[in-house]
């Protein structure tokens, strides 16, 4: 067993796994996993830049993780950043603090590399689920990008677009520095409009209609499935290998879409974090699953954050 941990830093959150893992039997033993929203996209859409604010809290959630990784003694890390920080003009400002507090450069991955870690994370283990038909389709929503990967063991074809939570929220239902509160049905139309393009664009690189089986990952996902499930709080177990039918996730999305601010946190498994970007998390997953003739997805809580606990291993 190698102790290693592995640092994801997404557009709305960042995420911690220590974990000891044995290459030779594919087993991933997790002691540590965990996960705060700081936004760090937080206006780069408009602005091209990382916000102070939205830096400082991460720079924050980085110093909680270097206790975590010291206390566990791990013997190697791995820290991935994603769409927001590959973007940004002031990066550089990004990858000192990290280096200071956390002793290894972000490493800013390509939407390939980043399908390939999810792949790797989201289907290792479901490799001996004889039930589940191959070829997988694996589905990373993200808060400023969506990872499209199609593949039996090993990944065929990847492609990474630009609609995540955070990204069209912003893009579409921010109003005035507010989200509308339901918005209005011009505003979900061209939101879709958008989804509906990236979808055209992913489909020009990666055969989405071969897939067999969708595995959804990350928070838009898992959040769906435990409103779905109705939990009475966020229940990692019950949520990982869920199966949510298509017609229950439009269900969802249509109430998400028609609910205020305040009806969606009081979902008692909703992150406080994703209470404004959720709905837009939501359709994007109604339209793929739409667009591919999906009955189901499968929700898997292990994605890119295992595949690169794998790749450090």
């Amino acid at each position: 067993m190698t102790r290693v941990a592995a640092v994801d830093c997404g557009t709305n959150s960042i995420r911690l796994l220590v974990a000891d893992c044995d290459p030779a039997t594919g087993e991933l033993a997790e002691l540590d996993r965990r996960m705060t929203i700081v936004r760090l996209g937080q206006g780069v859409d408009r602005t091209g830049r990382l916000a102070p604010e939205a830096l400082e809290r991460t720079f924050a959630a980085c110093r909680e993780y270097a206790a975590v990784i010291e206390e566990y003694g791990a013997e190697r890390l791995r820290f991935v950043a994603t769409s927001a920080s590959r973007d940004a003009e002031n990066r550089d400002e990004f990858v000192r603090g990290v280096v200071d507090i956390l002793g290894v450069e972000p490493e800013v991955i390509s939407g390939d590399q980043e399908a390939e870690f999810s792949f790797t994370g989201a289907t290792k283990e479901l490799a001996g689920h004889d039930h589940l038909e191959r070829p997988f389709l694996v589905v990373d929503i993200g808060g400023g990008s969506t990872e499209f990967v199609v593949g039996e063991e090993h990944v065929r074809a990847a492609r990474s677009v630009d609609v995540g939570c955070v990204r069209m929220t912003e893009r579409h239902l921010v109003v005035d520095g507010a989200v509308t509160d339901p918005p209005t049905e011009e505003q979900i139309a061209a939101m879709r409009a958008d989804i509906e393009a990236a979808l055209d664009l992913a489909e020009r690189s990666v055969p989405l209609r071969e897939a067999r089986t969708l595995v959804g990952l990350a928070g838009s996902v898992t959040t769906v499935s435990a409103i779905a499930q109705e939990l009475p709080e966020y229940d990692s177990a019950a949520i990982h290998h869920s199966r949510i039918s298509r017609d229950r996730v439009r269900e969802i999305t249509d109430w998400l879409l028609r609910s205020t601010h305040a009806e969606r946190a009081a979902v008692p498994s909703m992150h406080p974090g994703r209470v404004d970007v959720i709905a837009a998390g939501a359709l994007v997953l109604l339209a793929i699953m739409e667009r591919i003739g999906a009955e189901e997805v499968v929700v898997s809580e292990h994605d890119i954050l295992d595949g690169i606990a794998w790749s450090v291993a």
